[in-house]
């Protein structure tokens, strides 16, 4: 064990979620605010979202607001420099062991008074892979406190079932908790100072709520798998090759023989056009888990 203790681990294994205090420096912290306030600037010609930042429905050129950072760690080196450090991957091979491959990474931006809500989900709905040892680290760039918005799971719900996705038969991303059996009562807040970090399992159910509070709630994922876990055909997961897939290893060496295991699997098909990220592919929800911000 590099980082993390026994009793860490069983928790992170019995609830589906963990938070690890005090993972990521104030002076990287400092980096990456620094960083995003340029975002903002580029924001501020903006009209519409693009493959590099996600504008709230809200947003206006005199008034920019960003709900998510895609893939960061290409955009600017501290992110990159963070995602293979040992402050996040540490823990991780703790947890899931040597080998480890990037999926994704985005920084979710939940401003103070207005930051969108995430619907109810498993990340596993999106990318259903040939084991479960997958997971999303996700790195606190504010303190995180049940009144901005932070990450809520469900205990426990990673060794149930994947849960329905799909409203009129397309897969949506989002989650009906009544027609699903779950009660918000029984969710969990994953709430940290800045530079903790949470861990969470692909399997568990999460959301996150409105962010009506006066602070930011900023939220940098990183997702990732043991090497040994290969993407199952009709997944959202890209697989151009084994070469690019292989330029993804974040540490340890790669395989070529996947570590087959009985885990639930629902394809995440068929799917709506081209709706951008989760949260537009999340508006077809009809009963929806968090209240969303109109004006």
């Amino acid at each position: 064990m590099e980082v993390l203790n026994k009793a860490q681990c069983e928790e992170y294994r019995e609830q589906g979620g963990i938070v690890v205090p005090d993972r990521v420096s104030p002076k990287v912290l400092q980096e990456i605010r620094d960083v995003v306030r340029g975002f903002h600037d580029v924001a501020r010609g903006m009209d519409a979202s693009d493959d590099r930042i996600d504008l709230e429905d809200t947003h206006r050129r005199d008034d920019p607001r960003i709900r998510r950072i895609k893939r960061p760690d290409l955009q600017a080196e501290v992110f990159q420099k963070l995602m293979v450090s040992d402050a996040i991957l540490a823990p991780v091979r703790d947890l899931i062991g040597p080998n480890l491959r990037l999926h994704t990474a985005k920084l979710n931006m939940k401003s103070a008074g207005f930051g969108a809500a995430v619907e109810w989900h498993q990340d596993w709905a999106f990318y259903p892979h040939s084991n479960d040892d997958v997971l999303a680290v996700g790195v606190m760039l504010d303190d995180m406190g049940d009144e901005n918005g932070a990450l809520m799971i469900f205990p426990g719900t990673q060794k149930g079932p994947v849960f329905d996705h799909h409203c009129d038969g397309v897969f949506i991303g989002a989650m009906d908790l009544a027609a699903c059996g779950l009660d918000v009562r029984n969710a969990v807040t994953l709430t940290g100072s800045a530079g903790s970090i949470s861990i969470h399992h692909a399997r568990v159910v999460h959301g996150s709520a409105l962010n009506r509070s006066d602070r930011d709630r900023r939220l940098l994922f990183y997702e990732m798998m043991a090497a040994d876990a290969f993407p199952i055909v009709g997944s959202m997961t890209s697989f151009k090759g084994i070469r690019e897939y292989n330029d993804l290893i974040l540490c340890g060496e790669p395989t070529l023989e996947p570590r087959v295991e009985r885990v639930p699997v629902r394809i995440p098909q068929p799917q709506p056009g081209d709706f951008g990220s989760i949260y537009e592919l999340q508006k077809a929800l009809k009963n929806r888990g968090f209240e969303q911000f109109q004006s």
